[in-house]
């Protein structure tokens, strides 16, 4: 069963950035200092327009003009204003871990006075960042942080259904409905019915998990508000929880809403919520559809993963280069300086120019070593902190998994069909999150490299068991393959490969590569024990298959043959 996408969190931060800080654009935070305020009002209003018109990179970057530009002492709420909205737009961009950085910056100023609107909607943008990166202890705490400070029963409820949400996603159903049930019936609740349909929405999706049969009621309520209300992005939610409500007691009325959900996703342009609808679609729908819809995700999770990935990079880049564009400004200051107090000590006492000019020249050293060791220091800081951050992800994703199965694999039968299907099962589990946390970190070259990562990749299948022998690879002119076709090749044989050590029972495969003057050819065999049906198969060859239709190739199966498995990919040049 796939769990929908909840966007309940994201709404409730940008409620809080319209509630709390739409005057920004209008008047500003605490007018004292007039040269700050001039270099607030140069840039905020541009920022805000593109902010509104969704043209996010833009936007960023006049933020960013803010923040550095601004004065901390005198205009820390400017800052931290700057810093909350650079923060969503990462967020928007699925950049969380960029997210985290920039509101966590804002912490830092916290020691000014700053308006408790403020420190609310960055804790409550931390919690979602750390929900969003499985960090679910750090999520609840943030979200509690913000509901200590809230200043509005309708914020604290808010904060209590968003860490109700957090169990949710830790299938701790039961602990979130004592939560959510209480806040479906509080009058703060039944006043808002935006914040009611949230609540009711969450509560009837819990109750479907745990087999409540109040579920359909409570889902269908939530709907109905929402409809009243014209509330579009909780509409995609609500169709989306249906569809999986309805789908084993009446599968075309799932499927129905699942399309609902995709429609309307697709209208408001969320991505994540096209990916959630397409995957349920994928689950409920008939064979000869599903070919349909797996297309389509792929496609666009490819599309966004690369378009996300260009915009992390940019953020990153303008932050950098507002950083070097500050330190030169600083240095230009400071040799200014140097040289203004050269001429005024030649005016008073000629005899002194010597040591004056040597004096500026020893300073002007120190200072640029001073900055060279500490843009170095941050710069090792930097690697040292993504570090532990992927070690972090791997202890707390993987650890818990790896130590289960080997205690699994120690006290059990391993003989019997059903412990070792667990087992396999539950090395599959750990195998997927591996490759995640390594798509995060290692995207697939396609340049001049792209041969050498291939056989890298698949001799890294070789083991003591199984031989691999690549034949005639060179024959293939990579460098007239499109980046499109070199990705899904790559992956197709990754999951070609992984099929074969985790079914096929083979210890001995071949991968020949062969062109033609319109066509390139891989021959792919082993000496396992075959398939029956590779279009039922649900070991991943039905993923290969769409992956090499994607890109207008073809695969042949020879499931007839009594010496393990052969097939063979076709695809244009």
């Amino acid at each position: 069963m796939i769990l929908p996408k909840v966007r309940f969190p994201f709404f409730i931060f940008l409620i809080f950035i319209g509630t709390f800080f739409c005057s920004c654009s209008k008047t500003t935070p605490n007018q004292t200092a007039l040269k700050s305020v001039t270099v607030y009002e140069k840039y905020i209003t541009t920022a805000e327009d593109f902010y509104s018109k969704g043209v996010y990179d833009s936007a960023y970057y006049y933020y960013n003009q803010i923040r550095t530009q601004s004065s901390a002492k005198e205009d820390a709420e400017k800052i931290v204003y700057a810093l909350l909205k650079m923060a969503a737009i990462q967020q928007t961009q699925g950049d969380y871990v960029g997210s985290e950085v920039t509101a966590t910056e804002a912490i830092s100023y916290f020691k000014n006075k700053i308006e408790t609107q403020y420190k609310v909607a960055i804790y409550n943008s931390l919690g979602i960042n750390y929900k969003n990166l499985y960090d679910y202890p750090n999520a609840i705490t943030y979200y509690k942080k913000a509901s200590e400070l809230a200043d509005t029963p309708l914020q604290k409820e808010i904060m209590q259904n968003n860490i109700a949400v957090v169990n949710m996603d830790q299938q701790n159903y039961k602990q979130a409905i004592q939560s959510l049930e209480s806040l479906s019936k509080s009058l703060i609740a039944q006043a808002n019915l935006e914040h009611l349909a949230r609540v009711l929405g969450n509560l009837g999706y819990c109750y479907y998990k745990i087999g409540d049969n109040r579920s359909g009621m409570v889902l269908k309520r939530a709907l109905k508000i929402r409809q009243q209300l014209q509330f579009e992005y909780g509409l995609v939610t609500s169709f989306n929880n249906l569809a999986q409500f309805y789908q084993r007691s009446q599968p075309q009325l799932a499927i129905k809403y699942a399309q609902k959900s995709y429609a309307k996703a697709t209208v408001l342009k969320s991505i994540d919520d096209r990916l959630s609808a397409l995957a349920l679609l994928m689950e409920i729908s008939t064979p000869l559809q599903v070919r349909n819809y797996t297309k389509k995700y792929l496609q666009l999770n490819d599309s966004i993963t690369k378009v996300r990935q260009i915009a992390k990079n940019q953020f990153a880049k303008i932050k950098y280069d507002a950083t070097q564009a500050q330190n030169e400004n600083l240095q230009l200051k400071t040799d200014n300086a140097e040289k203004a107090l050269a001429l005024e000590q030649e005016k008073l006492q000629n005899y002194m120019l010597f040591f004056i000019l040597l004096l500026g020249v020893i300073l002007a050293l120190i200072l640029y070593f001073y900055l060279q060791d500490k843009n170095k220091k941050e710069k090792q800081a930097a690697v040292y902190e993504s570090e532990i951050r992927i070690s972090k992800k791997l202890h707390d994703e993987l650890a818990n998994d790896v130590y289960q199965t080997i205690a699994f694999a120690e006290t059990q039968d391993l003989q019997n069909v059903i412990q070792k299907e667990t087992l396999l099962d539950n090395l599959d589990k750990i195998y997927r999150r591996t490759r995640n946390i390594s798509r995060e970190n290692s995207p697939i070259p396609t340049g001049e490299t792209y041969e050498s990562e291939l056989k890298e990749m698949l001799s890294s299948f070789n083991a003591a068991q199984v031989q691999v022998i690549l034949k005639d690879s060179n024959s293939i002119p990579w460098n007239k393959i499109t980046e499109e076709k070199k990705i899904a090749l790559y992956r197709v044989l990754q999951e070609l490969m992984i099929n074969m050590k985790k079914h096929s029972q083979g210890t001995f495969v071949v991968l020949r590569f062969e062109t033609d003057n319109k066509q390139c050819f891989v021959n792919y065999s082993d000496n396992g024990i075959g398939i029956k049906n590779p279009l039922q198969s649900k070991n991943g060859l039905l993923n290969v298959e769409n992956r090499i239709h994607a890109i207008g190739g073809s695969i042949i199966f020879d499931s007839k043959s009594s010496k393990g498995l052969k097939i063979k990919l076709t695809f244009p040049k």
